[in-house]
């Protein structure tokens, strides 16, 4: 599964997107966790095994539901075999990130917690997110602290969004951001669906600022909330791509929300890149292929977002962009 880049939510304090307002908030029912957690999977039936048996050992014992992206490695076989407590939603071809939005319609819980199949919650990590969410009416949503691999070493996202510019507000914990780790995030159901989800134009890789920025757009907030803890064992070997896809999606998000102005300063400057770099060229070649539906999909943020994403942008232009979006935008 692939986790986007990092964009530290504007100090705003404006109701809740419409549809959240209208809707009274769901709740667990009665001896079962407000927290339920969506896992995302497709082909690691192996690495999903080993996740699925910590999430089960969580003393919330919160539902657990797989939604697998048509695997074909035998993951549905083996998740009826050793793991029957689990839910499966079965996805007839892979939809990418928008498994996580079917898994979160699925369920019936007021807060969402995700994993990805080589990552997990700490113990008590999701009775804090509740206590948190309970705490503050417009969470949407918040990124938690990661911890990498057996050694348990800290993302070095955690200080790019603990250092965020955009700071705290009154009415939310931790420090306002506008992007996340999808393997570490836990959602308001309510709030996940008002703004949409995941898009499908960008399938994977580098997908949640985006969100962020139509979560903050619906008025909601998006917060990092060191207090909450997630493992993360992401699979040492390269992907191959990422950097294109990673490029092209960040490239695409300025398509769809940004002003066409700093979309198109974007392009041209990949476009630079791209007589020199293959992935640049590959980055370019693909949003260009996707451009038209970007277009049509166009949704310029309100003004008060985007002043938050262009102090964002600024903070990201002292150590370069592209660069903090690569570094940052994980793999599992």
């Amino acid at each position: 599964m692939n986790h986007g880049t990092p964009h530290p939510t504007p100090r705003q304090t404006g109701r809740p997107g419409l549809s959240a307002t209208r809707e009274r908030p769901r709740t667990a029912p009665a001896g079962h966790a407000p927290v339920g957690v969506v896992i995302a999977t497709r082909n690691r039936a192996a690495s999903l095994a080993v996740t699925v048996r910590h999430l089960l050992a969580l003393p919330e014992r919160p539902e657990i539901l797989v939604v697998d992206n048509a695997s074909t490695d035998g993951t549905r076989a083996m998740l009826a075999r050793d793991f029957p407590r689990v839910r499966v939603l079965s996805l007839p071809f892979n939809r990418g990130a928008l498994a996580r939005t079917h898994g979160a319609r699925a369920l019936n819980t007021p807060y969402v917690a995700f994993s990805d199949d080589d990552s997990w919650w700490a113990p008590g990590a999701l009775a804090t997110a509740a206590r948190l969410f309970d705490e503050h009416p417009r969470l949407g949503l918040l990124a938690a602290r990661t911890l990498v691999g057996p050694a348990e070493d800290a993302d070095p996202l955690n200080d790019l969004l603990a250092a965020s510019p955009l700071g705290p507000a009154t009415d939310l914990p931790g420090t306002q951001v506008l992007g996340f780790l999808g393997c570490a995030a836990v959602a308001r159901r309510t709030a996940y669906l008002d703004a949409g989800g995941y898009h499908p134009l960008l399938f994977f890789g580098a997908e949640e600022t985006l969100l962020a920025y139509d979560l903050a757009a619906r008025g909601w907030g998006v917060t990092h909330c060191p207090d909450v803890t997630a493992h993360h064992h992401p699979d040492p070997a390269p992907r191959t791509g990422r950097p294109a896809v990673v490029r092209r999606n960040a490239l695409l998000t300025a398509w769809l929300r940004r002003p066409l102005p700093h979309a198109l300063a974007r392009t041209g400057a990949l476009a630079a890149e791209a007589r020199h770099d293959p992935h640049a060229r590959r980055a370019l070649r693909e949003t260009l292929t996707r451009l038209p539906a970007a277009l049509r999909a166009r949704r310029a943020l309100p003004p008060h977002v985007e002043r938050a994403a262009r102090l964002l942008d600024a903070a990201d232009g002292a150590h370069g962009a592209d660069g903090a979006h690569e570094a940052h935008g994980a793999t599992s």
